[in-house]
C-alpha cells in the first residue's frame, strides 16, 4: 500500500468554514487537491492508497482508496468530505477513529500520533528539497510519503520526521506544490522497471 501524510498547518480543525472560500480556510483547496492527486486516476481510483490530512496538528482525516465512496475530482466536494468528518470530531477519542462516511475516518491525533500509527506499515519518506534525489534510490515498498502544505516543515516537525525515517527524499530540482509532488511520487513508483509504455 502507498500512503501519503499531508501536514496542513493552517487548516481548520472544526467544520466552521465556507466551501466557497477554500483558500481562505487554511488552504483547504490545496489539501483537497492532495487527496484527489493521491487517489484518483483517469476514470478510476487507486484502491491501494491511503491519504492522511493532518489538520492543525490536532486531528487527522484519512481517506482510504479501497473503501471511499463519492470521491470526485473537484476541490469543493472533496473539502465537503473533510467538513463532514470534522462534524463528527467529538465522537472520536484519540486513536479511536470515527468514520462519518465510507472510507473517510477521523482521529484526534496530530502528526506524531499519525506517524506512530503508520510507522510499521512501510518506509516513512519525507519529501523535502534537501533530501536524497529519488533518481539515486530504489523506490520503496509500501512507502509512507510525508509532505507539507504551502508552508515549510517546522524544525520540530523535521526532527519528528527524522526520528521515523531513514532519509529525506527529493523528487527533482524544482520546488513543487504538494499535490504535484504526489503525482510525481506516484509516477516514480508506477514506472519502476518499465521499458515499454505501450498498452
Amino acid at each position: 500500500m502507498r500512503q501519503f501524510i499531508v501536514v496542513g498547518h493552517d487548516a481548520p480543525t472544526t467544520p466552521d468554514f465556507s466551501l466557497d472560500d477554500l483558500p481562505g480556510a487554511g488552504r483547504l483547496d490545496l489539501l483537497a487537491r492532495c487527496v484527489t492527486s493521491s487517489l484518483l486516476l483517469s476514470h478510476g481510483i487507486r484502491e491501494d492508497v491511503r491519504t492522511h490530512l493532518v489538520l492543525g496538528d490536532a486531528v487527522t482525516v484519512t481517506v482510504d482508496g479501497g473503501t471511499v465512496r463519492r470521491l470526485n475530482p473537484d476541490e469543493r466536494s472533496t473539502a465537503a468530505l473533510v467538513q463532514n468528518a470534522l462534524k463528527q470530531r467529538e465522537e472520536a477519542v484519540g486513536h479511536m477513529a470515527v468514520e462519518p462516511s465510507p472510507g473517510v475516518s477521523l482521529t484526534r491525533v496530530g502528526l506524531a500520533g499519525t506517524l506512530d500509527a503508520v510507522a510499521d506499515d512501510g518506509a516513512v519518506c519525507p519529501l523535502h528539497e534537501e533530501g536524497t534525489p529519488a533518481a539515486e534510490l530504489d523506490p520503496p515498498t509500501d512507502p509512507v510519503f510525508v509532505l507539507s502544505d504551502h508552508r515549510n516543515f517546522a524544525e520540530g516537525e523535521l526532527s519528528l520526521l527524522d526520528d521515523h525515517a531513514d532519509n529525506r527524499v527529493t523528487l527533482g530540482p524544482e520546488r513543487l506544490h504538494a499535490d504535484q509532488a504526489i503525482t510525481v511520487a506516484h509516477n516514480w513508483l508506477d514506472t519502476e522497471g518499465f521499458s515499454d509504455y505501450s498498452r
